[in-house]
C-alpha cells in the first residue's frame, strides 16, 4: 500500500529532473533575441518593441516544448498566448520538439504527432520552426534536404526557410560580409535558404526598408527574388511598421514587387489557417497586393489548383510563381 503510493512522488521526481536537466542544457536566455544583445538598430522608430516580443514568444513556445507533457497540455500552453502572437508561440514549440525527437533514444514522432494533432492549424509555423532546430543539429544541418524528408512534401521547404532564418538572425553580420556561403547550397534548397534571410532581415534591419534593401544588394543576385519575397513575409507576419514604412518597402523593392506581394500572400494564409488574423496583415496585404488579406490568402488556395508533383522544379516553387504571375509589378 504505502509503496503503491510512493510511486507517484517518484516518478514526479524523475519528470522533474529530466525537465530541469532538459532546460540547462537546451535553455536559450530571453537576452539572445534582444536587439541590445544581437546588435540590431531600431532607429527609434518603435520596431524594437514588437519584434522581441515576437522573440520571446517564441522562446516561450520552446521552452514550454522542452516540459515533454504531450501535445494537448503543450497547445493548452501555447494557446494562453495572445491570438496574435501565439503562431509564433508553436513555432518556438516545433524547434523544441524536434531537438527532444532527436536526442532521445525512444520517442522519436513528438514533432509529427503534435503536427498532424492539435498544431494541425499551425502547419506553416511549425514546418518553419523545425528549421530552427535543423540549424541548431549538426547530423541534420549536413544535409538539410533531407532532413526535411519526413516532413508535408509541400511544405517542407519551410523548414530550409526557418534554418536561414535562425543563422541569419544570430550571424547576419558574417552572412553580409561573406555572401557567396550562400552558394554553399545546392539546387532548390539555396532558394528556400534565401527566403528565410529575407524574412530574418525584417527583424535584423529593425523593420527599416532602406536596410533591408541596403543589405539585399550585398547578397547574391540570382537570390534577390527569394530574399524579398522573404521580406515581404516577414513585414506581413510580423508587424512593428507603420503604413508609410511599408509602402517605402514596396519602393525600394523595384523590378520584386511581385515577390514582396507573395510573401505577404503566403503570411495572410498562415494566419487565415490559424484563425489569427491582425491590422497589420490586411494593411501590408492591401499595399503589396492590392488585394485585402482574405483575398491574397484565397489566391494561394487557388493557385494550388493542379499542381504538379515535384519535378526539375519542386510543386513549392511553381505555387510561387504561379502567385507571383497574379500580383503587381513594379
Amino acid at each position: 500500500m504505502f509503496a503503491i503510493k510512493s510511486f507517484p512522488a517518484q516518478k514526479f521526481t524523475v519528470t522533474q529532473h529530466l525537465t530541469g536537466l532538459r532546460k540547462r542544457m537546451l535553455g536559450i536566455s530571453l537576452d539572445e533575441v534582444t536587439f541590445k544583445r544581437r546588435g540590431f538598430d531600431d532607429d527609434g522608430r518603435g520596431a524594437m518593441a514588437r519584434l522581441e516580443h515576437v522573440g520571446q514568444v517564441f522562446l516561450h513556445g520552446y521552452h514550454a516544448a522542452l516540459n515533454d507533457e504531450g501535445p494537448e497540455v503543450l497547445a493548452s500552453n501555447l494557446d494562453t498566448i495572445d491570438l496574435e502572437f501565439c503562431g509564433f508561440a508553436y513555432e518556438g514549440a516545433a524547434m523544441g520538439l524536434t531537438l527532444l525527437d532527436q536526442l532521445s533514444l525512444r520517442n522519436h514522432e513528438r514533432l509529427l504527432t503534435f503536427l498532424n494533432g492539435v498544431g494541425s492549424k499551425h502547419t506553416y509555423m511549425i514546418h518553419v520552426g523545425v528549421g530552427w532546430a535543423i540549424a541548431r543539429v549538426p547530423w541534420l544541418r549536413r544535409n538539410l534536404y533531407r532532413a526535411m524528408a519526413h516532413l508535408d512534401p509541400l511544405l517542407r521547404w519551410l523548414a530550409a526557410d526557418g534554418s536561414a532564418f535562425s543563422d541569419f538572425y544570430f550571424r547576419s553580420q558574417s552572412f553580409l560580409r561573406s555572401p557567396a556561403r550562400l552558394n554553399r547550397l545546392q539546387g532548390y534548397v539555396r532558394h528556400a535558404y534565401a527566403q528565410g534571410v529575407g524574412r530574418s532581415l525584417w527583424f535584423v534591419a529593425g523593420a527599416n526598408a532602406n536596410r533591408i534593401a541596403s543589405a539585399i544588394s550585398l547578397l547574391p543576385r540570382p537570390l534577390h527574388g527569394d530574399l524579398w519575397s522573404g521580406a515581404g513575409l516577414g513585414c506581413a507576419m510580423a508587424g512593428g511598421a507603420d503604413r508609410r514604412t511599408v509602402e517605402r518597402l514596396r519602393t525600394a523593392a523595384g523590378v520584386f514587387q511581385a515577390a514582396l506581394a507573395q510573401g505577404a500572400a503566403f503570411a495572410a494564409k498562415a494566419r487565415q489557417r490559424a484563425d489569427n488574423p491582425i491590422a497589420h496583415t490586411e494593411m501590408t496585404c492591401q499595399i503589396f497586393c492590392g488585394l485585402s488579406a482574405v483575398a491574397a490568402a484565397r489566391l494561394t488556395d487557388v493557385m494550388l489548383e493542379n499542381l504538379p508533383e515535384d519535378g526539375e522544379m519542386p510543386a513549392y516553387e511553381i505555387w510561387r510563381q504561379r502567385i507571383q504571375s497574379q500580383l503587381p509589378r513594379s
